[in-house]
C-alpha cells in the first residue's frame, strides 16, 4: 500500500495568512484556532498545491491577501510549500503565484498585466505540464480528495457518483445470482430475453405509457361513433322490398324507352343508312385509287431528284472553294520567289569589308608583310564561305517556293476540269427535277374530283333520303319517349330516397361493428397491461433482492457507515439512490457532525484499503467529535477550542494561577484562540494544549 505523509506545509500570504508552518512530521496533529483563523486555509492550501482548487473543490476562490476594503494587497508573491514522505521518500513541492507588473517604453510607472504561477519539485522550476504529472504520478486527484476529506464522499459527489464508487469497491451483484437466491424469479429470464433489467423496465415503461394513452382515447372514440349513428326510419325489411320493386319497374321503363328509341322502320331504315354509307365510301376509294398511286410515286422521284441536286451542287461548290485557295498560294509563293531573287541579288553584290592594323598591338612595331597577307587571305577566304552559304540558301528557298507554285497550278488544272464536269452534271440534275415536278403537277391537277361523278353523287343523295325519312319517324315518337322519360326520372329519385333510407341501417351495422372492435382493443391492452405490470412487479422484487444482497455486501467493508441503495416509492415500485446512514439516520438529514466526521473517515479507511493508498487526513470541526475513530492514513485535526467558561473548572483555575488572576487569564485565552495552535499527537484536555 502507497503511503503519503505530510512532514511539513508552508504557507506565505496564502488567503490572509502571512506567514505560518505547520510540521506534523509524518503524525497526527491538532491545530487549534478559532473561527475564521485561518484552520481551513491549512486543508486549502493543501489541496491548491496539488490541485488548483480548494477543500471545497473550487477552482476560481480568492488566495491573495485582501485588505480592509477586500482589494488584492500588490506586490506580494503567494506560495504554498509541503514536504511529504512516500513510501519513505521525501519529496517536496512548491508553487508560487504572482502579479506581473511591466513598464511600457517612455512610461515611469508599472503597469499590471496579469499573474503568474511557477512550480517546484524538490527545489527544481517545473512546467506546469511536468508538475501535474508529477502530481498525478503520486496519486489520482479524485482518489486523494476521496481519501484526504472525510466529508468529500458524502458532500462533494452527486449520489450516483457515491453508488458507482461503492459498486467498485465491494463488487456489484450479477443478474444470475440474484435470481438463484430467489425462487419467484425464477421466470425472469423468458421474459427478459436477451434484454437487461434496465432496458426491460425501459420496454415496460413505454409500452405501459402507451397502452395508457390508448385506454384513454378508446372510451372517446365509443362515444365518438356512438353518436355518429343515425337512426333509422322504417322497417329495414319493408324498405328492401320497396328498393326491389323500385328496381324492377326502372328496367321495365328502360326496356320500353330502348322499344321506342329503336322502332321496327327506324331500325330498318338505319340498316339502310349504314349500308349507304359504305357503299358510298368503296366509290370514292375505286374511283381515286389508280391516280394516288401514280402521284404518290412520282412525289417520291422528286424528292429524290432533288436530294441528288443538292449533292451535286455542294461538290462542285467545294472544288471551286480548293481552285481559289489555291490560287492565292500561288500567288504568295510567286511573290516569295521574286523577293528571294532579289535577295540573291543583293547578296552576291556584297563586297568584304576588311582592314588588318599592320602594326604589333602589343609593342607596336610594324607586322612582317608575309604576316599581314595571310591575315588577308583568311579573312577573304572566311567572308567568301559565309557569302556562298547564304547563296545556297537563298536559292534552296525560292527554288522550293516555285516548284510548290507550280504544283499547285498543275492542281488547279485537273481540278478545273473536274469543276466543268460537276457543273455540267449540276445542269443535268436540275433540268431532270424540272420536269419531275411538272409531271408531278399535270398528274396532281388530272385527279380525279369524285364529288363530280355521276355515281358518287347519285349515291349522297339516297343517303339524304333515308336521313329524313329516320327523323321523321323519330318525331312521332317523340311524345311516347319523352312521358316514359319522366317515369323513368321518377322511379330513379324514389329509389335514392330509398336507399338512403336502407344505407341507414349500414351505418349502424358499421358502427356497432366498430364498437365491437374498439371495445376488444380495449380488453386486449387490459390485458396487456396487467401482463406488463406482472412483468413490473417482478423486475422490483429482482431490484429489492438485488438491494438486499448488495447492502449486505457493501455494509459488511464498513463499520460504522451503511448505504441505502434503493428507495420505496409510493407506487411500491423502488428507485435507486445512494444514501449514508449511521445507527439509522440519514446523513443528509439529522446526523450530527461528529458522527458525520467519524462516518466520514470509515469510509476513507475502507477506499484506502481499495485503492491501496493512504494520505494526510484534514479533520475539520474536530471538536465536535468526542472520539475520533482510528485510520490507516495521517490525521490533521482542525479544531476550535471552547469558550474560556466553557473550559472545565480545573483549567480555568490553572489558568488563573498561571496568569495572576480571572481577568488575565482570560485575555490570554482569547488572544490564544486568535491564532493558529499546534498540538503534536493526540490531546487529551484542553489543559494539555495550553
Amino acid at each position: 500500500m502507497k503511503e503519503i505523509k505530510l512532514l511539513k506545509l508552508t504557507l506565505r500570504n496564502f488567503k490572509g495568512i502571512k506567514e505560518f508552518v505547520l510540521s506534523p512530521d509524518g503524525g497526527d496533529i491538532s491545530v487549534y484556532g478559532d473561527n475564521a483563523a485561518g484552520k481551513t486555509t491549512l486543508f486549502d492550501a493543501f489541496v491548491w498545491l496539488l490541485f488548483n482548487k480548494d477543500s471545497m473543490n473550487r477552482a476560481d476562490f480568492e488566495i491573495k491577501t485582501l485588505d480592509v476594503a477586500g482589494q488584492p494587497v500588490h506586490f506580494l508573491n503567494h506560495e504554498v510549500e509541503a514536504v511529504l514522505m512516500i513510501d519513505g521518500r521525501r519529496k517536496t513541492l512548491l508553487k508560487s503565484y504572482a502579479e506581473k507588473w511591466t513598464k511600457k517604453r517612455g512610461s515611469v510607472t508599472q503597469e499590471f498585466s496579469g499573474h503568474e504561477t511557477t512550480y517546484y519539485v524538490d527545489g527544481v522550476p517545473f512546467k506546469k505540464t511536468e508538475y501535474d504529472a508529477t502530481v498525478g504520478a503520486i496519486v489520482n486527484e479524485n482518489i486523494f480528495k476521496l481519501l484526504t476529506n472525510p466529508a468529500f464522499f458524502n458532500e462533494q459527489h452527486k449520489w450516483q457518483d457515491r453508488r458507482k464508487i461503492l459498486l467498485e469497491v465491494c463488487g456489484d451483484v450479477s443478474d444470475a445470482e440474484v435470481i438463484a437466491s430467489n425462487d419467484a424469479l425464477s421466470a425472469l429470464p423468458d421474459i427478459l430475453g436477451d434484454r437487461s433489467i434496465d432496458d426491460h423496465r425501459k420496454v415496460i415503461a413505454a409500452r405501459r405509457s402507451k397502452i395508457n394513452d390508448e385506454l384513454e382515447k378508446i372510451p372517446i372514440r365509443i362515444d365518438e361513433v356512438s353518436r355518429s349513428k343515425p337512426q333509422p326510419d322504417g322497417d329495414r325489411t319493408e324498405i328492401q322490398a320497396r328498393i326491389d320493386a323500385l328496381q324492377q319497374q326502372i328496367t321495365d321503363k328502360q326496356d320500353e324507352l330502348a322499344r321506342l328509341q329503336n322502332g321496327g322502320e327506324v331500325a330498318v331504315k338505319e340498316k339502310r343508312l349504314r349500308e349507304l354509307e359504305g357503299e358510298l365510301l368503296q366509290l370514292k376509294n375505286k374511283l381515286q385509287a389508280g391516280t394516288m398511286q401514280i402521284i404518290e410515286a412520282k412525289r417520291m422521284d422528286v424528292a429524290r431528284l432533288r436530294t441528288d441536286l443538292e449533292t451535286v451542287k455542294y461538290e462542285r461548290t467545294k472544288i471551286a472553294n480548293r481552285i481559289s485557295t489555291n490560287s492565292e498560294t500561288i500567288e504568295q509563293k510567286k511573290d516569295e520567289a521574286s523577293r528571294l531573287r532579289k535577295q540573291w541579288s543583293e547578296v552576291n553584290s556584297e563586297q568584304i569589308q576588311y582592314h588588318h592594323d599592320e602594326n604589333c598591338p602589343t609593342c607596336g612595331q610594324a607586322l612582317p608583310a608575309d604576316q599581314v597577307a595571310a591575315a588577308h587571305e583568311n579573312a577573304q577566304a572566311s567572308f567568301n564561305l559565309s557569302k556562298s552559304q547564304r547563296l545556297e540558301q537563298i536559292s534552296l528557298r525560292g527554288k522550293a517556293a516555285m516548284a510548290e507554285a507550280k504544283r499547285l497550278e498543275e492542281e488547279n488544272e485537273s481540278l478545273s476540269a473536274t469543276l466543268e464536269t460537276a457543273t455540267k452534271h449540276a445542269a443535268d440534275k436540275e433540268a431532270e427535277l424540272l420536269a419531275a415536278q411538272d409531271e408531278l403537277t399535270a398528274l396532281q391537277a388530272g385527279m380525279t374530283v369524285v364529288e363530280s361523278d355521276p355515281n358518287y353523287m347519285a349515291k349522297q343523295e339516297e343517303i339524304a333520303t333515308v336521313r329524313r325519312d329516320i327523323s321523321a319517324l323519330r318525331s312521332s315518337a317523340q311524345g311516347a319517349i319523352e312521358e316514359v322519360r319522366l317515369a323513368l326520372a321518377g322511379l330513379r329519385t324514389e329509389l335514392e330516397k330509398q336507399q338512403r333510407a336502407f344505407a341507414a341501417f349500414k351505418q349502424v351495422e358499421e358502427a356497432d361493428r366498430r364498437i365491437a372492435e374498439l371495445a376488444k382493443q380495449e380488453k386486449d391492452l387490459a390485458a396487456e397491461y396487467e401482463r406488463l405490470e406482472q412483468e413490473n412487479f417482478l423486475t422490483e422484487e429482482f431490484i429489492r433482492t438485488k438491494v438486499a444482497l448488495l447492502e449486505s455486501k457493501i455494509n459488511s467493508k464498513f463499520k460504522l457507515a451503511r448505504f441505502k441503495l434503493f428507495e420505496q416509492q409510493i407506487n411500491g415500485g423502488v428507485a435507486e439512490c445512494c444514501e449514508t446512514t449511521y445507527n439509522g439516520v440519514p446523513y443528509s438529514g439529522g446526523l450530527n457532525n461528529g458522527a458525520r466526521i467519524n462516518v466520514g473517515l470509515d469510509i476513507i479507511n475502507t477506499l484506502a484499503e481499495h485503492y491501496g493508498v493512504t494520505a494526510p487526513i484534514f479533520v475539520d470541526n474536530a471538536e465536535s467529535v468526542t472520539s475520533l475513530i482510528e485510520t490507516k492514513g495521517q490525521q490533521i485535526r482542525l479544531i476550535v477550542p471552547p469558550k474560556y467558561d466553557e473550559l472545565p473548572l480545573e483549567v480555568r483555575e490553572y489558568l488563573s494561577t498561571l496568569y495572576g488572576d480571572y481577568e488575565k487569564a482570560l485575555n490570554a485565552w482569547k488572544t490564544k484562540n486568535k491564532q493558529l495552535r499546534v498540538d503534536y499527537g493526540t490531546t487529551t484536555t484542553i489543559k494539555e494544549a495550553v
